[in-house]
């Protein structure tokens, strides 16, 4: 079997003397879509935030690449190759698109063709047309494409991907499918947090659900459409 790029064993992450998550594990390969689940507040984000060191957290195992990124800060652990596309976009709103991209811009990797602008046009076309047109003069999907973006040109290995399809226009969570599918082709990682099913469905191998800071399930997209009982009793509102 494939090594995990990502291994998480027993999270455990609090704010200040509350804690949220309760011995989340998970694993990522190279090329896997893996979605976490849930309803709003379920503990998707706050996973995401601890396992690239924006939280308190503790672990038995929090390893990436072999390396355990456990207390490093976050700016290390994103030089390693992880990637991350927070749900709250923090572009640089005064920069302009490829002004924006440029600041992600970090060294190619061995065994991967680099991103380039050129080629995150080819998947993002409105960001060709408007590379010159400061961020803040952008729509909010057009902010996350710009979001995504600008992460792929650190060239991750692994991505860990906020509710990007959050209050989107169906054409542009299209665009975010295309994106996606494309990180996977290229052998990227993602561990994507969401509420949308049929754009979780779109693109991932396997499925977690969490709920109040566990995980009360786990199985292939597949098995996950079919079971009506886990989406009655952890993702239907």
């Amino acid at each position: 079997m494939t090594a995990p790029l990502l291994a998480v064993e027993g999270l455990s992450a609090y704010y200040g003397s509350a804690q949220v998550l309760f011995d989340v594990s998970l694993a990522l390969v190279p090329g896997e879509v893996l979605a976490l689940m849930g309803r709003n507040g379920a503990g998707k984000s706050t996973t995401l935030k601890a396992i690239m060191g924006l939280i308190a957290a503790r672990a038995h195992r929090l390893e990436f690449r072999g390396r355990s990124i456990l207390d490093l800060p976050s700016y290390r652990i994103a030089r390693l190759g992880l990637g991350y596309v927070p749900e709250e976009r923090r572009i640089f709103t005064d920069l302009t698109v490829f002004e924006n991209l440029e600041v992600g811009r970090q060294p190619p990797r061995s065994g991967r063709t680099p991103w380039t602008p050129e080629r995150l046009f080819s998947i993002f076309p409105n960001l060709a047309e408007m590379s010159g047109r400061r961020a803040s003069e952008m729509s909010g999907g057009e902010q996350q494409m710009l979001t995504i973006a600008r992460t792929l040109m650190g060239n991750p290995d692994a991505v860990l991907l906020d509710e990007p399809s959050e209050g989107l226009a169906p054409v542009i969570v299209e665009l975010m499918t295309k994106a996606v599918l494309a990180m996977k082709s290229e052998g990227i990682a993602v561990l994507l947090s969401e509420q949308n099913l049929s754009f979780a469905a779109a693109v991932s191998d396997r499925a977690m659900i969490i709920e109040r800071g566990q995980i009360r399930y786990e199985g292939s997209f597949a098995e996950l459409a079919e079971s009506q009982e886990a989406r009655e009793a952890y993702l239907e509102v």
